[in-house]
Order: structure tokens, then sequence, then C-alpha cells
């Protein structure tokens, strides 16, 4: 008997060494891949010409989008054309729309000198948000946060140049305020006055007063923008993390914009109560301490603002709880930041983002994080990025890319309205709401036109994907997906 249980346990044994070593051998291939950076970067940009709202410029290189919602506001007499739609629908909700305008200048600010030729497409792209938003915020004591009833809107598969659902307009102001969104805004504004300083100082001037000006009204009249707008916001873009986080967060970016220290003696005196040592390292449309953190650090790491040290210790605690070896991040069996069931790679999109950015940080100060389980490099929190990033081009169990149009396998049906049904350039005539359900997301054909550059929700959190554009969890593109994503392909593109 003993000699057929020293049997089993080498036998046992030897299948554990052959797993580890299958599991090693599937993360060093992965690792080790390496992909078109400057192709994927150039495509991601190029995404937010599909998303454009308004009229478009003679520039427009997404061939099959036409102009749209050309008279957006003009019922409350204000012009609040342009812009973008969030997603696959036709709503433009100014909450996503604002933090899609902070992350891509946020890229462009951090990894602008590694776009090349698509710089001026980043910049674009950044200008295309900024100047709504300079109409959403043109008059004073009210910013316009959305235009659309969604619920209305997704009652419809229509392309968005056949719309004729309701375009209400819908706004925050003193007596029903939106600190979250109205500080979104002003972190939008100040991140992207950055962007043009060197390039066009006035624009840039005009951007940081309003940013200024709107941050004021945020943090005077109080409140979230889902008590008051609560059935046409929610559950769309509930303000679910309240607006703490956007206080802070918009507070950190006029500080870098300004370098007035007023803003640093408002974040020592309001940053606790606003949760600037939150453990939370959640980053999205929704939840900002995260990005605050590593921003903040950066005055401190870079640029010596010893009042701001703090940061720099909830940043590596950020860094700390990302690690694949640690209890509080979960990962796929493919190796996936897996956060949320419910398009899971917009906070792998901006946690990489955020991973580059910490290290380049770290980089520039000579640092390391000190983590419980030893120390991290900035060599290693890159590779921590470039392993998602490379995931979602395709080095995954499924071997498909989620940026539509990257690569020979990638989403042929995605939940979206414009790229579901034919152009109007090819099918000129009106497609109404009921046929277009019919024809675009009930169709079984792929989509005719491709958006490409998009990256949809992504896979569950067991590396599985579904092509169906009904599953719009999974299927479904948006802006603040793309947006952070734009700078960590940047930051890859460096190497190449």
């Amino acid at each position: 008997m003993s000699g057929k249980v020293a049997l089993l346990v080498l036998s046992l044994g030897l299948c554990l060494i052959m797993a580890v070593r299958a599991r090693v051998d599937y993360n060093n291939r992965y690792a080790s891949a390496s992909h078109n950076y400057k192709d994927a970067l150039t495509k991601s940009i190029l995404f937010f010409e599909g998303q454009r709202s308004g009229k478009l410029p003679s520039t427009q290189r997404m061939r099959w989008r036409g102009d749209s919602a050309l008279a957006d506001g003009a019922d409350q007499h204000v012009d609040l054309s342009g812009g973008y739609y969030d997603a696959g629908d036709n709503v433009k909700f100014g909450f996503p729309m604002a933090f899609t305008t902070t992350m891509l200048s946020w890229s462009v600010v951090e990894f602008g000198q590694y776009m090349g030729d698509d710089l001026q497409h980043a910049m674009d792209a950044v200008r295309w948000g900024t100047d709504y938003l300079l109409k959403a915020t043109s008059q004073p004591g009210v910013i316009y946060v959305q235009v659309a009833d969604p619920n209305m809107d997704h009652r419809c598969w229509e392309r968005p140049e056949d719309m004729d659902t309701s375009r209400n307009v819908y706004k925050v102001d003193s007596q029903h305020p939106g600190s979250d969104v109205a500080s979104e805004t002003a972190a939008a504004l100040a991140a992207a006055s950055l962007v043009f300083e060197s390039t066009d100082k006035s624009y840039s001037n005009l951007l940081l007063q309003t940013a200024m000006r709107v941050f004021d009204f945020a943090d005077k009249y109080r409140g979230s923008y889902s008590d008051a707008l609560s059935s046409e916001v929610c559950p769309f873009y509930c303000s679910y993390s309240g607006y703490r986080d956007e206080l802070l967060w918009a507070a950190a970016w006029l500080q870098k914009a300004t370098g007035n220290p007023s803003y640093v003696n408002y974040i020592q005196t309001n940053g606790p109560n606003l949760g600037a040592d939150d453990g939370d390292n959640i980053f999205s449309w929704d939840e900002k301490h995260a990005g605050a953190r590593v921003l903040l650090a950066k005055e401190f790491l870079v640029k010596n603002v010893k009042s701001l040290e703090d940061y720099r210790g909830h940043a590596d605690s950020l860094i700390c709880s990302l690690l694949p070896e640690t209890s509080s991040s979960q990962y796929t069996p493919g190796g996936l930041l897996f956060k949320m069931s419910e398009s899971n790679l917009q906070y792998v999109t901006s946690t990489s983002f955020l991973l580059f950015t910490y290290a380049q940080y770290l980089d520039i100060s000579k640092q390391v994080v000190k983590c419980s389980n030893g120390v991290v490099t900035p060599t290693r929190i890159r590779t921590l990025a470039k392993r998602q990033v490379d995931y979602i081009l395709g080095d995954n169990p499924l071997g498909m890319s989620y940026m539509v149009g990257y690569g020979t396998k990638f989403p042929q049906h995605i939940h979206h309205r414009g790229s579901s049904l034919p152009s109007v350039y090819h099918h000129p005539q009106k497609i109404s709401c009921n046929d277009g359900f019919n024809l675009g997301l009930n169709g079984n054909g792929p989509n005719p036109n491709i958006l490409v550059g998009a990256v949809v929700g992504g896979p569950d959190n067991n590396d599985q994907f579904r092509d169906d554009r009904n599953d719009y969890s999974h299927s479904e593109p948006a802006t603040y997906i793309n947006a952070p994503f734009v700078g960590a392909l940047a930051a890859l593109a460096r190497y190449m």
C-alpha cells in the first residue's frame, strides 16, 4: 500500500508541477506579446469622430457619419449643438462627456509627446468636447447637463441623423445643484486649458477662467445632480459616489492648471471631508478619488509641494491594492482586471492609464512603491498595465481584440445605433424607430459601418464574450472607455 500511496503522491506532484508550468507559460506568452500600439492609438482617437454630434467638419474621417442634432437647445434659446454621444445611443450626457474630455486632456498632457501625427487629432477630440462644454456653461449660475430624454431615446433604434425623439434639455442651478457634474465640467475645462496652453493661449485662458467660475458654483451650491434630476439621469448616469470626489478632483486640476496656492489650501482644508483617503481603487466617470490621488501625488513627487505629501502615500496604497497577488483586486483566469460585470473594460482602461502615469511620476522622481509584500518598481507597474492593454488588443483566451477594427478578430455586432444601421450616404431614406430595431438591434448580420477604434464593454469574469448587440453590458462601446485608453496606448507607443 505504501508504494501505491507514494506513486499517487508522485503523480499528483507531477500534475501540480505541469499545471504551474502551464500557467507560467501562459502568462509568459502573453507578457512577451507585442502589438502595434501606434496603430491602436490612431484607431482609438478616430473612434471619437464616430461619436460626434452636431455639424461635422470637412476634416471628418469617419465618413459614414453625417450631421445630427443641429437644433439641440433651441427650445431653451441656447446653442447646445455639438459634443459627443456617450455610447451606442443618441443622448448627450454631460457627466460622462466631461469625464471623457478630462481623460483625453490628461492623456495629451502626460503622453502627447509620444503621439506623433496623432497629437493633432487628439487635440481636436479634446476641443470637440470643450467647445460643447463652453456652450453648456455660457450662462452664469446655470449648467446644461443633458440633451434628450434617455427613456424616450432608448425606445427607438435610430441613426443620429434620423433622430425624431424628444431633445429635452436638462440643467442644474443654485436651486437644483449638481456639484458632481459641475465639478467634473470644471476639471475638464481646467485640464484642457493645459492642452492648448502653448498653441492657443486665448482659448486656453477662456477654458481656465470658465473652469474657475464653474468650480466656484459647484462648491458654493453643494448637492448631487442625481437628486435634482433623478428620473432623467438614473439609472443611466446616477452619481452613485456622490459629489465629494468630484470637488477634490476639480480642485486638483485647478491647482495643476493655475499653480494658485489657494487651491492647495482648499485641498488641505477640505480633503479629509471630501474622502481624500478613501481606499477605493475604482476609477471611473463616477468615482474620481483614485485619479485625484495620483494627480496630487505628482505635485509632491515632481514639484515638491510638501503639503501634499499624504497623497503620495494614498497613491502608493492604490498601486499596492492593484497587484494581482493581493486580495483587494480580482483578475480573470486570463489575467484581466475585473471590477464590475457591466462594461468592465472601462475600469481596465482607466486603471491602466493611472498605472502608466504614476510609473512615469516615479521615474521622474527616482522613487519606488513600498508595499507590505515588497518593493514595486516603475517597470513592474508598467508591466502590469501593459498586460491589461495587450489583453484588450487580443492577448486573451479567446484571441479576441476588443477594439473594433484592430487585429483580425474583433466584435462585429456592437451595440451601437449608427454602426448597426446603413449609413445615410448609402441609404438616404429615413429609417423609422421600429424599422431600426428590426434592421439594426435585432438583425443577424454584422454591423454595416465599422466604428473603428471603439473599445466595447468586454468579456465576463471567465474571459468569455458573446458578440451580441442585445448584450449591451459587454458589446457597447463608450467614450469614457476609450478616453483613458488613448493615454495608455501613447505611453506604450513611445517604445516603438
